[in-house]
């Protein structure tokens, strides 16, 4: 099936470095703790490699998560394993979507660690309807949207937000499918806790399965 980049067309996928931000990855240090030290981190990876575009984190466990109370609520466990996979790149760049459909839902998510301006598609890929989920847009993605809107293949959709919009991240999108939404709307949990990985597992699976990147 054919699909469409996610970021614009000035990112080639030789230009894709993917990158481990677990926190089994020693290197890492504190580098997560703020946006500015996450993006020194990221930019130093990949001038390393000569590389753009940063990208992984499907299932990983990361301790990113450990300054937002937002993710750690107490009632089901700690959250800190990733359900989506994301594309580290400059602020303002265009975001694609990689099938037709049409617009589900959307919102500004503005507490802090949160999605920031996030935005929900629905699709039928491989005889299966799945949502697709981008989140940490800019605020101005979201505007003249409307509920059933219809999107073309490769449409440009938004641009990445700024850490001061996106939720407090270093520029990126979380790019997450799901199977069921649970009747989510403008939201779908994008972390989940160790007692519920396997339910989310099912339900979110790997976007690079669907994507048909050779990465």
């Amino acid at each position: 099936m054919k699909t469409y980049l996610l970021l614009n067309s000035g990112f080639s996928l030789d230009q894709y470095l993917r990158v481990d931000l677990s926190i089994s990855n020693e290197v890492l240090g504190d580098a997560l703790r703020n946006a500015e030290s996450c993006q020194a981190y990221l930019d130093r990876v990949l001038d390393k490699h000569k590389k753009r575009v940063a990208f992984g984190g499907y299932l990983e466990r990361r301790g990113l998560y450990d300054g937002f109370g937002h993710f750690n609520p107490g009632e089901s466990g700690k959250r800190e394993y990733h359900l989506g996979i994301d594309f580290w790149a400059p602020a303002g760049t265009s975001v694609h979507t990689p099938w037709e459909g049409k617009v589900h839902s959307w919102a500004n998510r503005t507490a802090p660690g949160d999605y920031g301006p996030v935005l929900l598609l629905e699709h039928q890929v491989h005889h299966e309807t799945l949502y697709s989920l981008y989140g940490h847009l800019s605020a101005g993605s979201l505007s003249g949207l409307y509920e059933g809107q219809k999107i073309e293949m490769g449409q440009a959709i938004g641009r990445l937000g700024t850490p001061e919009e996106n939720g407090g991240y270093a520029p990126h999108l979380h790019f997450q499918l799901i199977r069921n939404l649970e009747g989510f709307r403008g939201d779908y949990p994008g972390v989940c806790a160790w007692e519920q990985l396997e339910f989310y597992r099912q339900n979110c699976p790997d976007p690079l399965e669907y994507l048909n990147y050779s990465l």
